[in-house]
Formats: structure tokens, C-alpha cells, sequence
């Protein structure tokens, strides 16, 4: 492994999609940062985790975990088949599903023109309302029997 690596990431003939630590980066923080990943504890094993329900896109949840892990600064160690940078595939085949093309129209009718008005309509900016001039006196202030202005 190389120096200064925090993470490692395989398989395991019995447990599947795996992870581990090592001594540069605390045993709380990669537990922590492991198991917002998904991983889980391997019991009887310290320091070693698997992905929680490996059959369920475990070889793109692991790639993920290492993509995550690296983008937040760690340098991580990972097979071939879960390391996103080296498991690249050829792009599949797209399949016309006719997405591009509507996107295309409607983004030239946006940008298009309208034929529904013919002149662009001719109204001036509203009018404001005028606001009351503050009037010059004093409000009057009536005093109740007990004097403060407040009924009894």
C-alpha cells in the first residue's frame, strides 16, 4: 500500500465488497465516513467492513464510495473493478428515445420568435398612488377615568 493512504477498497471471497483503514486517517472519523458509505463492521474481523447488501448495484455502490472518499481529499487504494478511475467502460450505446430531439425543438421555439402577437402590446408603466400628505396636527389623546387612555 502506498504511503499516506487512509482507505482500502476490494472484494472478499466471503464478504463480498470490503474496506478498510489504515493508521494515517483515526479509527472514528473512517469508521464514521465508512458507514455514511454504507459499510458495515465485519464482526470478529477489527478494521475490516463490507457493504451492507452487496447484490443490491454493490460493484457501483463501492465505485461511488471511492469517488466520495477521494473528492472529500482522502487518497484511497482500490481494485480494478471498484476503482471508478480504472473501471471505466466504454459509454453504452444510446438508445434514440427521441429526448434529444424534442429538447432540441423546444429550445428553438424559446429562442424562436412567437407568431400568437403579431405587435407587441402598447400599455404605459402603471400608475402609482399617490400617498397622503402626514397631517399637520397632533392626534387628540381622550383620557378615561383612570387617566391612562385605556377603558376600565
Amino acid at each position: 500500500m502506498q504511503p499516506g493512504t487512509h482507505f482500502a477498497f476490494g472484494t472478499h471471497p466471503q464478504h463480498g465488497f470490503v474496506a478498510s483503514h489504515t493508521a494515517s486517517i483515526p479509527a472514528h472519523l473512517a469508521h464514521w465516513f465508512l458507514e455514511r458509505e454504507q459499510f458495515e463492521p465485519v464482526p470478529d474481523e477489527p478494521g475490516l467492513y463490507r457493504l451492507s447488501e452487496p447484490e443490491r448495484d454493490g460493484a457501483r455502490r463501492t465505485r461511488q464510495a471511492v469517488h466520495d472518499l477521494r473528492s472529500h481529499g482522502y487518497t484511497v487504494q482500490a481494485d480494478i473493478r471498484v476503482d471508478p478511475m480504472q473501471s471505466a467502460t466504454a459509454a453504452r450505446p444510446v438508445r434514440p428515445n427521441g429526448l434529444q430531439e424534442r429538447r432540441t425543438r423546444l429550445a428553438q421555439a424559446a429562442a424562436g420568435r412567437t407568431t400568437q402577437r403579431a405587435t407587441a402590446p402598447t400599455t404605459s408603466p402603471p400608475s402609482a398612488r399617490p400617498i397622503p400628505p402626514k397631517p399637520t396636527y397632533a392626534p387628540t389623546v381622550h383620557l378615561t377615568a383612570t387617566g391612562t387612555g385605556r377603558p376600565r
